[in-house]
């Protein structure tokens, strides 16, 4: 089973909007073989906490505007960690130091990289 075809047009709708942004390393897995709560795993990072909700509130509204409501947020009063889980793809915009600290992609590694688009700027870890 890979990723549906709407949880990869929310990634890669979030990740264009995030990108737009100025994020950083934004990656994005397939977990739907890994994981049964969700599909796909958007990671990208910000150098500030006010670029972290920037970034946040760009991929809501670009998300918002395909059909997409979030079922909880996570790390908005900090900024430092903001999780969107939307059901189908789970969104993790993260502080540069938190990022680097955490390292979610290296539990993911094992999970197949989602194409995103050329337009996405920032690429992914690159």
């Amino acid at each position: 089973m890979t990723a549906t075809d709407r949880a990869l047009e929310w990634v890669r709708t979030a990740a264009q909007a995030a990108s737009d942004k100025q994020a950083e390393n934004i990656m994005a897995f397939d977990v739907s073989e890994q994981l049964v709560i969700t599909d796909a795993f958007l990671l990208a990072s910000a150098a500030n906490d006010r670029q972290v909700k920037s970034i946040v509130d760009a991929i809501e509204d670009a998300l918002r505007e395909i059909g997409a409501k979030p079922v909880r947020r996570e790390g908005e009063r900090d900024g430092r960690w903001v999780l969107i889980d939307y059901a189908d793809i789970v969104v993790h915009v993260q502080h540069e130091e938190e990022r680097s600290f955490y390292a979610l992609e290296r539990l993911w590694r094992d999970c197949p990289l989602i194409a995103l688009p050329d337009t996405v700027t920032s690429g992914r870890g690159q």
